[in-house]
């Protein structure tokens, strides 16, 4: 199993609901975690409400800053916000560094916003991070 970090700025919205996606749509062959440069005190609800329209209780999760997982190898990280684009640590070697700009629905109270981004995760991240662990091992 290949192992993905995904950051973003607070770790309230983008990571947590490309962690959440990809734990379900790619168990088995990928272990996905989430941090923020700035982590916010909680997980935004309107997340938690997006993801439980498609099936996912992430309701157990909460923000986490980046260097909680120093020392932990990832096959990849991915960023999701400029600032974490600029601010992520080079992690080892091994892992590959990829940058997904997805626009932080955070400023609004708008469930529409986060339905696009938790879209979005589904239609470029999931099929992005299938690809990979196929070439990988293929």
């Amino acid at each position: 199993m290949r192992n993905v970090l995904f950051l973003c700025t607070g770790n309230s919205c983008r990571s947590q609901l490309a962690e959440a996606l990809v734990n379900r749509e790619l168990d088995g062959s990928w272990k996905a975690y989430s941090a923020g440069i700035e982590p916010e005190k909680e997980v935004n609800h309107f997340t938690l409400d997006a993801l439980s329209e498609v099936g996912i209780d992430h309701s157990s999760s909460r923000p986490k800053h980046f260097t909680e997982f120093e020392g932990i190898e990832f096959d990849a990280v991915i960023t999701l916000s400029e600032r974490a684009a600029l601010e992520c640590p080079l992690w080892t070697e091994k892992s590959v560094r990829h940058h997904f700009p997805i626009v932080d629905p955070a400023p609004t109270s708008d469930l529409n916003a986060y339905r696009g981004v938790r879209d979005e995760i589904k239609e470029k991240i999931i099929p992005f991070l299938d690809f990979f662990g196929v070439q990988c091992t293929g």
